[in-house]
C-alpha cells in the first residue's frame, strides 16, 4: 500500500507525522480522528501553485462542507484560502477563521430568507440557484439599502465518472440553472434593483478520477461567459467548482494530481476567455483533495468473532464515518499497532451501531487481530467527522491536530451532557 508522505511505519506502529498513533490513543482515547496540519497546508499549496503556474489570477476556495473544524479553516485561511460555504453556519465559521467576506461564495440550492439576509449583511457573494432566490435576494438587499454581488450556478448537463449521489452537474441534478436558461437568468439579474451579477459558477461532481470532464466544464463555462458578457455583464470570476478525487484504493486508483488537472483545464480556460475577450479570475473549490488524506480515524478492537465472516468489532461505526454505508465507499485500513506485520487472515471491520450495515471495511487482508489492537481507517479527513452523528446516543469522538512535535485537541469528545444539551422537558412531563 502506498502511504501518503506524512504517514509512516516505525517499530511496528503507524505514525502520523512525528506522532505514534498508539501513543495518541493512550493519551486521547478512542475512537479518535487524527489530522496532520502540515499535510493540509501542503495539499492547498500544491493545488494553488499548479493552477497559478498557468494563470496567475487564481483563487482557491476550500469546500467547507468537507471538513468544517475551525482549526482546519484557520490553517487554510492563514494560507490565503477562501471558502465555498453551503450554510449560515459554514459562512460564520469561515469568517471567524479569518477568511475575508470577498473570499467566500455562498452556494446552495435551497437558501432560506435568513440565509440570504446573512449574506447581504456580511457582504458575501451568493451563487444564485433559481429565479425565486434571485427575487428574494434582490428584495433583501433593497430593504437593507445595499447591493449584493452574485454569480449564477449553471447546470452544464455533463456526465461524469463518479457515484451518482455526488454527480452534481447531471441534467437531472437538483443543482443549478439549466445551461440553456442561464442567459435569461442574467437578463433578469440586470433588471434587479440591488443585485449585481459579477460571476458564473458550476460544480460537476465529487471524487472524479479523470481530468477530461473538468476540461469539458471549462469549455462550457467560458462559452457561456462570452455570451453573458455580450449581454453587458462584466464578469470578475468564473468558478469551475471542485471535485478532483483522491486514491482511496491506494494500490490501484489512478488519481490525477493538481498538476495534471491544471495542464488539462487551464489551456481550455485561457482559450475560452480569449475568445470571450475577458480576463476574469479563475476560482476553484477543492475540498476532498485538500483534507482527505490528512486524517486517519483510529478505532480500538473490542472483540473478534468467527461467524459468517471474521468480524473485527471496533469502537467506531458509521456514526463517525458514514461514507462506507452511504456510498459503498472504500477506505484502506491497517492495524496501527501491528503496521509492519504481514497479512495472514481476511477480516471485516464492524462498528458498534445497531444496524447490519455498520461495516467500515469488508474482507480485508490483515495481520492476526485481537482485542485491544488499533485499527486505522485512512483518508478520513473529508466527509468523515463532518457527516458524523449521535445515532444510538453515542457522542461524537475527539479530533486531534498534530503539527511537528505538537499534538492537541481541536475538538473534544462529546459527553452525555452534550447529547442532552438541547433536550427540553414538555411541561406535562415535569414533576410538580
Amino acid at each position: 500500500m502506498r502511504l501518503p508522505p506524512h504517514l509512516s511505519v516505525r517499530n511496528g506502529h503507524l505514525f502520523v507525522g512525528a506522532h505514534d498513533t498508539v501513543e495518541l490513543a493512550r493519551r486521547f482515547g478512542t475512537p479518535l480522528y487524527i489530522t496532520d496540519e502540515e499535510r493540509v497546508r501542503a495539499n492547498y499549496r500544491e493545488y494553488r501553485d499548479a493552477l497559478r503556474g498557468g494563470y496567475p489570477r487564481v483563487k482557491v476556495l476550500f469546500a467547507a462542507k468537507a471538513n468544517g473544524n475551525p482549526a482546519i479553516l484557520r490553517a487554510l485561511a492563514s494560507e490565503g484560502a477562501g471558502a465555498d460555504v453551503f450554510s449560515a453556519g459554514e459562512l460564520l465559521l469561515a469568517l471567524r477563521a479569518g477568511m475575508a467576506p470577498g473570499d467566500l461564495l455562498f452556494n446552495g440550492s435551497s437558501k432560506s430568507p435568513s440565509d440570504l439576509a446573512l449574506a447581504v449583511e456580511k457582504g458575501v457573494r451568493v451563487s444564485v440557484d433559481s429565479l425565486d432566490e434571485l427575487r428574494e435576494l434582490d428584495r433583501t438587499a433593497t430593504a437593507a439599502g445595499t447591493e449584493v454581488e452574485i454569480a449564477f450556478r449553471v447546470n452544464p448537463a455533463l456526465e461524469v465518472p463518479t457515484h451518482p449521489k455526488i454527480a452534481t452537474g447531471l441534467a437531472t441534478s437538483k443543482f443549478g440553472i439549466p445551461h440553456e436558461q442561464v442567459l435569461d437568468a442574467y437578463q433578469a439579474a440586470l433588471s434587479c434593483h440591488s443585485v449585481v451579477p459579477v460571476g458564473i459558477h458550476c460544480h460537476i461532481g465529487s471524487q472524479i478520477l479523470e481530468v477530461r470532464p473538468f476540461a469539458e466544464a471549462a469549455a462550457v463555462m467560458t462559452r457561456l461567459a462570452g455570451e453573458v458578457t455580450d449581454l453587458g455583464v462584466r464578469l470578475s470570476f468564473i468558478d469551475l467548482g471542485g471535485g478532483l478525487g483522491i486514491p482511496y484504493h491506494r494500490t490501484t486508483d489512478p488519481a490525477p494530481t493538481p498538476g495534471e488537472y491544471a495542464a488539462e483545464v487551464v489551456p481550455v480556460f485561457l482559450q475560452g476567455i480569449r475568445d470571450a475577450g475577458i480576463s476574469p479570475e479563475l476560482w476553484v473549490e477543492p475540498g476532498r483533495y485538500l483534507v482527505a488524506d490528512s486524517t486517519v480515524l483510529l478505532a480500538r478492537v473490542n472483540s473478534v468473532k468467527e461467524a459468517h465472516a471474521r468480524f473485527v468489532n471496533v469502537d467506531a461505526g458509521f456514526n463517525l464515518l458514514i461514507r462506507p454505508v452511504m456510498y459503498d465507499a472504500y477506505h484502506e485500513v491497517l492495524v496501527a499497532s501491528k503496521a509492519d506485520s504481514p497479512p495472514v487472515q481476511t477480516c471485516t471491520i464492524a462498528g458498534p451501531i445497531c444496524e447490519t450495515g455498520d461495516l467500515l471495511a469488508r474482507d480485508r487482508a490483515l495481520p492476526r487481530v485481537q482485542a485491544g489492537d488499533l485499527i486505522a481507517v485512512l483518508d478520513a479527513g473529508a466527509y468523515g467527522f463532518a457527516m458524523s452523528s449521535q445515532y444510538n446516543e453515542r457522542g461524537r469522538c475527539p479530533e486531534v491536530l498534530v503539527r511537528g512535535g505538537e499534538a492537541a485537541l481541536m475538538r473534544r469528545g462529546e459527553s452525555l451532557d452534550d447529547l442532552l444539551a438541547s433536550a427540553e422537558t414538555p411541561p406535562w412531563q415535569r414533576q410538580g
